[in-house]
Parts: C-alpha cells; sequence; structure tokens
C-alpha cells in the first residue's frame, strides 16, 4: 500500500473515531439530562399527593397511539405544598403508523367531571390529584388513553425558547396589557408583524387572552406557536445543541416518562409529521353556564365531544387538496 494511500486510509478512520466519540457523548450528554426529568418523590412539586390506581395511566407499548398531556402553570406566589392550576393544556396525539401527531387545546374553564371530586373547570384536576388526576379526567373527556404528561412552569417555557435562540414568529395584532398585580413583571407589549420572540416575548404572546375570545384565540395562538417551537426543535444545529438546551430547560420539567420512553417518543416524533390541531370542546359544542355563581363552559353532547375528537385524528391538514381538472366539468364526446 502506498503512503498516500495508508494517509487517506488513517485520516477517514481518525473521521470515523472522530464521529462516533462525538455522537456517543452526544447520546450520553442527552440521556443524562433526560433522567433527571422524572423526579423523585422527594423533588416532585406534586409529592403531596398519593398514587391511586385509578388514575393510573394505561401503558404504551410503542405500537398503538400515544397521547401525552402537556400542562403549563404559574407557580409564582405558591406556598410550600400548593399547585397551581394548569394554564395551559394541550394533548399532543402521536400514530406510529401514519406518523402523524395532532394537536388539541383544552379550554381551561370547561366544566367536567373529576373522578372522586365534585365536578369543576377542567383546569382544577391537578390541583385536587395531581398530574395523574388530570391525564384522568382530560382522557375522560376526549375519550383518549392518555399515557403521559409533562408539566413545565413559565420559566421554563421563557428558557427553552432562549435555547433555541428565539423563535421567529408572525405576530397577528397589536397586544397590550399590563397588570399591577404582578408588579409589572410580566406585563404584555407586543407589536402586530413579523417578529423574533425571544423567552419573554414569547411567553407574553401565548398568554395573551384580552380580545373578544379570550380563551379561545388563546388557545388557537398557544398551538400554532408549539408548532413553531417543534418545527425549529428539528432543525440540525438545534439537534446538535440538544444536550444543552435540556440542560436549560429540564430544571423546570416534570413528567412520568422515563429516560427509554422520551427517547422513543422523540424518535417517532422526529419521524411524524404535523397533521392537524384543534380546540376542545369545539364552538358548536359550547354552552355558557353558571356554577355556584361563577361561569364556566359547558358541553352540548359529551358523545359528539368524542366523536370530534376521532374526526380530527382522522385528518391530515398537510395534504394538499387537489385543485379541480378544467376538463372535469362540461360534457367530452368521444368517436
Amino acid at each position: 500500500m502506498s503512503k498516500k494511500r495508508k494517509i487517506t486510509l488513517f485520516s477517514i478512520l481518525s473521521l470515523a473515531f472522530i464521529f462516533i466519540c462525538v455522537a456517543g457523548w452526544w447520546v450520553f450528554s442527552s440521556v443524562n439530562e433526560l433522567s433527571h426529568a422524572k423526579k423523585t418523590k422527594e423533588e416532585s412539586r406534586f409529592n403531596q399527593f398519593e398514587e391511586k390506581p385509578e388514575y393510573k395511566p394505561p401503558e404504551w407499548t410503542g405500537s398503538e397511539r400515544v397521547n401525552v398531556l402537556l400542562m403549563g402553570g404559574d407557580d409564582r406566589g405558591l406556598k410550600k405544598g400548593e399547585v397551581a392550576r394548569s394554564d395551559s393544556m394541550l394533548i399532543a396525539s402521536f400514530d406510529p403508523v401514519t406518523k402523524k401527531i395532532h394537536l388539541f387545546s383544552v379550554l381551561r374553564d370547561t366544566h367536567v367531571k373529576i373522578p372522586g371530586f365534585k365536578d369543576n373547570r377542567v383546569n382544577a384536576a391537578i390541583t385536587l390529584g395531581g398530574p395523574e388526576l388530570a391525564m384522568k379526567t382530560i382522557g375522560d373527556l376526549t375519550g383518549l388513553d392518555i399515557q403521559y404528561y409533562v408539566y413545565v412552569d413559565f420559566q421554563g417555557f421563557i428558557k427553552l425558547v432562549d435555547a433555541l435562540g428565539g423563535v421567529d414568529f408572525y405576530v397577528e395584532k397589536d397586544m397590550k396589557y399590563s397588570d399591577a398585580a404582578d408588579k409589572h413583571l410580566f406585563d404584555i407589549d407586543l407589536k402586530k408583524g413579523q417578529q423574533h420572540l425571544n423567552g419573554d416575548k414569547a411567553l407574553q404572546y401565548v398568554r395573551f387572552r384580552h380580545d373578544k375570545l379570550s380563551d379561545f384565540t388563546r388557545t388557537e395562538r398557544q398551538r400554532d406557536f408549539l408548532k413553531a417551537v417543534a418545527s425549529k426543535m428539528k432543525s440540525g444545529w438545534n439537534l446538535i445543541k440538544l444536550p444543552d438546551i435540556l440542560s436549560d430547560v429540564i430544571p423546570y420539567v416534570e413528567t412520568n416518562m422515563s429516560t427509554g420512553d422520551m427517547l422513543k417518543l422523540g424518535t417517532l416524533g422526529y419521524k411524524s409529521h404535523q397533521a392537524g390541531s384543534a380546540q376542545i370542546p369545539p364552538m358548536e359544542l359550547v354552552t355558557d353556564e353558571k356554577v355556584n355563581g361563577s361561569a364556566m363552559l359547558g358541553i352540548r353532547d359529551r358523545d359528539a365531544l368524542k366523536g370530534y375528537v376521532q374526526e380530527e385524528l382522522n385528518k391530515d391538514d398537510s395534504l394538499e387538496t387537489p385543485s379541480p381538472s378544467p376538463s372535469s366539468s362540461g360534457n367530452s364526446s368521444t368517436k
């Protein structure tokens, strides 16, 4: 073998070795960070709640649909042992067969049956029995088996967006709101137009609900922004930075997923596409209710709601609707 070929072969083997080392470090670092998301009983913010067999989520084997309840909460000003109502609730539904992902946002004022407790707003379930009761309550409402939850507070959301380097997003209108009760720490001031949103600005966008339809439009904005975040997470550079991103975010995240579950679900998510998003309950099934003097959102037909969820899961908004052919209309003659 010539000296030149030996040098070339050595260079290729050296690069391959470096690549394997870097890939190994990346996997190890990612797994190491992910392992901190599942908190011990002592570490958990939900440690005051007892695990009950009737709330235990179903197991995911990897071949059937998997549903993850994403919850955001405002932990500011809470005393030890207190749990905030879930300010935002979204279901991410993954189909391993069709590789479709659907997002459902749950209106927080929806009047629901909470197992073991009096009927209440859906966002109260987490304060009464922790995340597993919230999963059970929303699962009963939608007809979906919800296997996992991910809970993040305001700071975790800010850290995630900042770790991604911000997100380019179109803000559909001017948004302004001021609240002295927060000492103006979470005031909202956004201008209409294409924006590069850092963590603080992104939180302002997804929290804003001071318009005519309040939570209805807010949940739609949250779904749209979450899709933008997911898209940026898939970019090559952010995949390389994943250990650093996880390091910034994990301290503010809590989940019932094991490290293996997260890796399996992450792989599925990367291979899947966003097929649609919807609100629960949809406008046509919403009624206004007064419960003990409090305004809540009632549901006209609970079975119809479950049917609506299944209809949405069968859709794929990513597919283009073919334009009608000019020759498809009118008569044609043959000889």
